[in-house]
């Protein structure tokens, strides 16, 4: 589709990749109800590995040659940490509050990315970054009833995510996609083996299902991830993960009688705010970049 611009492009793909991972949350949920969060972890990697087998024909066994092992291995290890605390804030609050502090994402991304990407970040974008993280407090009430190790855990995996985002970025630059998503799945499924031997028991009847449906979902969103990543800038991106609180809201609603509180609105409005504006900034520094460039290029020859 080379005549649509590729920002746009990215944009199309992370929302389509917001969608899948929204409609994963909620089949995570209904797995919990009878099934370990370690174990649905690996069942969504099992599942997710034969969604993606198709890849794999596709492409054939020497696809996978690559230089950047080392890197996959690193990159798989904080993904299954990250995906480990999601899974089990998922299962453990409310989905709206889980979705919100992962929401803090974004906010982690732009230290990262000026950290390990060596990306620009002036003071306005670092305040927007402060009052982000103004907004977790919010939601999370440190020093109140409602303060629990599960909020802990869902901003422990926002954390973790956002190194995934800078990692998958970085191999962008030379690994293809479809390539990204094989070796992830292939890692993923023995590395989650592991904590949910500790706790195992066969699923039954229609948790089937949202098992599987969690690993048909979650592969096809990482697949749509990816690409997304490869085309766009991960600060101006991951704020369209915003579109997952709508969806899983309304489904918390209609099947588990949730409500959004006060609190974790109000928290997650100041997060969005401080996401959106980062995305802004991006957007007016890449163009500002892109409308320089030429202008630059042409001095030496004057």
């Amino acid at each position: 589709m080379p005549a649509i611009p590729a920002h746009f492009r990215a944009a199309v793909l992370m929302l389509g990749s917001t969608v899948l991972f929204a409609l994963m949350v909620v089949a995570i949920r209904l797995a919990s109800a009878t099934l370990h969060t370690f174990e649905i972890a690996f069942f969504r990697n099992f599942f997710g590995l034969l969604a993606a087998a198709p890849l794999i024909l596709r492409h054939g066994p020497g696809f996978l040659k690559t230089t950047q092992f080392p890197r996959y291995l690193f990159r798989c290890v904080i993904g299954i940490c990250s995906m480990l605390a999601g899974f089990w804030a998922i299962g453990h609050l409310p989905l709206a509050q889980a979705v919100s502090l992962s929401y803090s994402t974004p906010l982690f991304v732009t230290l990262a990315a000026a950290a390990m990407l060596n990306e620009r970040v002036r003071a306005r974008r670092w305040t927007a970054v402060v009052l982000g993280f103004v907004g977790v407090l919010v939601i999370v009430r440190p020093g109140t009833a409602e303060f629990t190790a599960d909020a802990m855990i869902a901003v422990l995996a926002a954390v973790m995510s956002a190194l995934v985002a800078i990692q998958i970025k970085q191999l962008s630059q030379t690994e293809p996609a479809d390539r990204i998503v094989i070796y992830t799945t292939l890692l993923w499924v023995p590395m989650s083996l592991l904590p949910a031997l500790a706790v195992w028991e066969w699923p039954q009847g229609i948790t089937w299902v949202w098992v599987v449906a969690a690993g048909v979902l979650g592969t096809g969103g990482h697949m749509l991830w990816t690409r997304a990543l490869k085309l766009g800038e991960v600060s101006a991106l991951t704020p369209i993960s915003f579109m997952q609180l709508p969806v899983v809201a309304l489904f918390g609603w209609l099947l588990f009688d949730e409500t959004l509180d006060a609190w974790t609105l109000a928290g997650a409005g100041i997060i969005f705010g401080a996401n959106a504006y980062i995305a802004h900034r991006e957007a007016v520094l890449s163009r500002r970049a892109a409308s320089e460039a030429p202008s630059a290029a042409a001095k030496p020859g004057e």
